[in-house]
């Protein structure tokens, strides 16, 4: 057992699932120097000392072995309808198992009587690609019945997406409206249905999909994590998915030691048309004295003979073939049909056992159950060119960092520097960044910001229900029914909570790199309203499989961070989606733009800073301003240019499209670009060949701070879309364009 292992062991108890409420409900890492190598397919993380795959990791502690076989199951992509696309591939990494026609997997033990079928519902709700713009977004209408979960379809919006196409997966995302256009959408009060879907594929026009192997008719799923928690596994169809995990087990036990008789183990497909995948088998197929069939989870477990009349069609083909009635089980989950539906680790098996016992297979004592075969990646479309830039921005997109919980993006941006800037950066005592360079006159400030939205701890409830309290403009209907991650800070780490900015030393910088790994993050989901009367809940609340004395005991309390599973992922030729772009992007092109820097070649003095506590308060940029603001001559702030380049938006304001280059961001809500700064930068990038576009949109920078000091802000930006969402988007060619005006600016002579 490793030390993370035993110290799960270790926790105090867990807590009984919370019961949805008709009311709202709802890394450590260890550094290897040098971010330039390679990160794997879907972006590997450091985690305790060794790597992880990201997509199924993620930067959280190792679940228990039965665990995570539990969240392989629920994370397989097997879309209603679609089977046939995966069940070649599913059964051959699975022993023993084969393909039919219909998409089922079948497994076939023993021979004689009596002749029994056991089948689970390998299938889960999906959506069709129904139209394809002319400007490259899917429109999406339910594969099927679908989930009956009131928020089912709300719950993919602002997220990741994988469209299943005929030659493997690709990535996209659900539009949102931006978080900071809150005022244009103010009357937005209804829950959202599948009409209201648009997905980005990274795409400009219709020939781009078609180019990405998209085409109409291509399911469309969640990319959802493989998902364990303490104690139990969350996802869609996870009590389903837990039966086939059950129904496979029990298979490779019947494999290697066959019981009395023949033994038909399904993997049935087109559950959610009815069971139509196993109503074709067994009706095309030899006699049979008795059917299982391992539905589907519900609110309470169910174990009964269900008669063959009340099964619909497939009740019609179960008395062709002699059939009265069907052992009939199901698992108890908690939130059955919502995207975080739950299964805890001892109700999976009990179900286990149900269909061993049912199935007349004796399991051994302590037996493993089988893992899932893995999950198809993506298929990557995108330039080789914008790889340097997609490595870095993919690495520091993938930390976290509440406000004033920034210790893991510090040492990054320390560790990324380039060697001379590395030895001059100095951290101050709320846990800026600052490199100076060059002789001292005519200072320019430099500015991006190391947080992220997200939420703190406010309160913890007996039965270990987190209430939790927004940091910066969180969109709260994207963050509703989906994964939570807990953070534990590092000892020492700076605190914007006692921090004012002043006394910065190298000292601190090198205490930064040093910082020792904290505990990993506890998993957990967002809890989802079951009766939701509107679009917005009113309290985000969340739960991390522990009760609250457990979490107490662990260090939680009010102030703790928390977010949400994320991934970068290339989108399209030239794209990328994550959440927290804003302002992990700035944060790249300006240390790419340093790269690109001779420090003794400056003209004039220039400070290269990373700032803390930007969202919802600016506390870290207000603390360089009392500092530097007075003998500052100008500020740029490398932050996103909100842009209405969305199907959401009215593009009468902030219309700056994607893949056009770098925004200059001359009017915001909290200061205006003076004009011979705008005719400045534009001169600037004309003559460096740099495309500019140049806009108003909506929200503040840092720099707002220092205009209160007598230093002028503007931005310099990227396009983004779906700000403050899980799912932004920008365009690289837009960052690789900002990192070379960051550096042609920072180069520039005054005048």
């Amino acid at each position: 057992m490793n030390e993370t292992s035993r110290a799960r062991c270790e926790r105090p108890r867990t807590a009984a699932f919370p019961r949805s409420r008709g009311r709202n409900r709802t890394q450590a890492q260890t550094w290897v120097p040098g971010w330039r190598r390679t990160i794997g397919l879907a972006g590997c993380l450091l985690v305790g000392g060794g790597m992880a795959d990201a997509a199924s990791v993620a930067g959280q502690q190792r679940m228990d072995p039965a665990l995570d076989a539990l969240a392989g199951w629920v994370a397989l992509d097997v879309p209603t309808g679609y089977e046939r696309r995966v069940a070649p591939a599913l059964a051959e990494a699975l022993d023993g198992w084969s393909a039919d026609a219909w998409g089922n997997l079948v497994l076939r033990t023993g021979s004689g009587s009596p002749r029994s079928v056991i089948a689970c519902a390998l299938d889960a709700p999906a959506y069709a690609a129904s139209q394809i713009t002319e400007d490259g977004y899917l429109r999406l209408h339910r594969i099927g019945r679908g989930s009956d979960h009131p928020l089912w379809d709300q719950a993919h919006e602002a997220q990741q997406v994988r469209i299943l196409t005929a030659d493997g997966p690709v990535a996209g995302v659900v539009a949102n409206a931006n978080g900071h256009f809150a005022q244009q959408h103010r009357g937005d009060s209804a829950v959202v249905g599948a009409d209201d879907l648009w997905v980005d594929v990274g795409a400009e026009a219709r020939e781009d999909v078609a180019a990405l192997g998209t085409d109409l008719l291509d399911p469309v799923v969640r990319h959802w994590p493989a998902w364990a928690l303490e104690g139990a596994v969350a996802g869609p169809s996870a009590g389903a998915r837990a039966g086939c995990a059950a129904v496979a087990t029990v298979a490779e036990s019947a494999r290697r030691s066959p019981p009395r008789g023949e033994h038909t183990f399904v993997l049935s497909a087109q559950e959610g048309l009815g069971w139509v995948g196993l109503s074709s088998l067994l009706a095309r197929g030899g006699a049979v004295d008795q059917v299982v069939v391992v539905a589907p989870g519900a609110p309470s477990a169910v174990a009964e003979s269900r008669p063959a009349g009340r099964l619909g069609s497939f009740g019609g083909v179960l008395a062709q073939r002699g059939v009265e009635s069907v052992r009939w089980l199901a698992p108890a989950v908690e939130d059955a049909g919502a995207l975080s539906e739950r299964i805890r680790a001892e109700e999976a098996l009990r179900l286990r056992a149900a269909v061993a016992e049912a199935a007349g297979v004796a399991l051994p004592a302590g037996a493993a159950w089988v893992d899932a075969p893995a999950r198809a990646p993506f298929r990557t479309t995108g330039v080789s060119d914008l790889d340097e830039v997609a490595a870095l921005l993919e690495r520091l997109v993938e930390l976290h960092a509440v406000p004033g919980h920034e210790w893991a993006v510090r040492r990054a941006v320390l560790e990324a520097l380039p060697a001379w800037a590395r030895e001059r950066a100095v951290v101050d005592d709320i846990g800026n960044v600052i490199v100076e360079a060059g002789p001292d006159r005519d200072t320019t400030v430099f500015m991006a910001h190391m947080d992220e939205v997200g939420y703190e701890v406010e309160s913890v409830a007996p039965d270990g229900v987190v209430t939790l309290g927004a940091r910066g403009g969180a969109v709260a209907p994207a963050w509703e029914g989906q994964t939570a991650l807990l953070h534990f800070d590092p000892p020492g780490a700076p605190s914007t909570a006692s921090g004012r900015g002043v006394d910065p030393t190298r000292e601190r910088a090198r205490e930064a790199l040093r910082v020792e790994a904290p505990r990993p993050p506890l998993r957990g989901v967002f809890l989802t309203r079951d009766a939701p009367a509107r679009k917005r809940p009113d309290v985000i609340q969340a739960w991390f499989g522990l009760d609250g004395p457990a979490l107490a005991a662990l260090g939680v309390g009010e102030g703790s961070g928390v977010t949400s599973h994320k991934e970068g992922l290339r989108l399209g030729r030239h794209r990328f989606t994550a959440r927290a772009l804003d302002d992990r992007a700035g944060t790249t092109a300006l240390i790419l733009a340093l790269h690109r820097i001779d420090p003794d070649a400056l003209s004039h003095k220039v400070l290269f800073t990373w700032s803390v506590h930007e969202e919802g308060g600016l506390r870290g940029a207000a603390a360089m301003a009392r500092r530097y603001g007075p003998s500052a001559r100008r500020i740029f702030s490398i932050d996103t240019f909100v842009s209405s380049d969305t199907p959401l938006e009215s593009p009468h304001f902030a219309y700056a499209p994607l893949g056009q280059g770098p925004v200059l961001r001359s009017i915001e809500n909290s200061s205006v670009a003076p004009d011979e700064v705008r005719a400045r930068v534009r001169r600037i990038a004309r003559e460096a060949g740099i495309p500019l576009q140049i806009g108003l949109t909506q929200g503040g920078t840092d720099g707002t701070t220092f205009t209160f000091q007598g230093a002028p802000n503007a931005g310099l930006s990227w396009p983004g879309r779906y700000s403050h969402a899980p799912g932004e988007v920008l365009d690289l060619r837009d960052l690789a364009r900002l990192r070379d005006l960051i550096a042609a600016v920072a180069r520039a002579e005054e005048g």
